[in-house]
């Protein structure tokens, strides 16, 4: 390779670099600070859950938070890895997620179960449009959304087959 091979960025790259980061940002934000609420939300409901099925539902609320925590671990590190800070504070996550509040004090396996499905359908609709809003922006990030929302909807479908009649 020559001096005359070697590529090159121009100031345009970097502001197109840039735009990308930002866009990049716009949706998996949302993401992650969707996908924090419902790490909370899951460890509150696995200390409130009770009834029959109640290690099942505790034993697979724990699952599912362990998987939304890592979910908004890559989400959030790909934004980092672009440029740009993420604010998943706890304000913010308060302030900003779209989730449902989650029922306070015990509340039965069925409906806890049903309350999760609920938060996790909340999360599919901010991920879903990080996976829309992605396909034009940057095609790693919007498999990075693609990969969540693969997850959120096995862990969905875990916790409906409780309820499921």
């Amino acid at each position: 390779m020559t001096s005359t091979d070697t590529p090159t960025t121009t100031p345009s790259d970097l502001a197109t670099t840039s735009e990308i980061a930002a866009g990049v940002a716009q949706f998996l934000s949302p993401v992650v600070r969707d996908l924090e609420a419902l790490v909370v939300n899951g460890k509150q409901a696995h200390w409130h859950v009770r009834g029959g099925s109640f290690v099942g539902v505790h034993e697979l609320l724990d699952d599912v938070v362990d998987h939304a925590q890592e979910f908004a671990d890559t989400a959030a590190e790909r934004i980092v890895a672009l440029g740009l800070p993420v604010d998943a504070r706890l304000e913010t996550v308060a302030e900003k997620s779209t989730l449902p509040t989650l029922p306070d004090g015990f509340q039965t396996w069925q409906a806890t179960a049903t309350a999760m499905v609920g938060l996790i359908d909340a999360a599919l609709v901010t991920v879903r449009a990080a996976v829309t809003g992605l396909d034009d922006i940057d095609l790693s990030s919007q498999d990075v959304a693609i990969e969540i929302e693969r997850g959120l909807t096995k862990d969905r479908w875990f916790l409906q087959a409780h309820v499921a009649v």
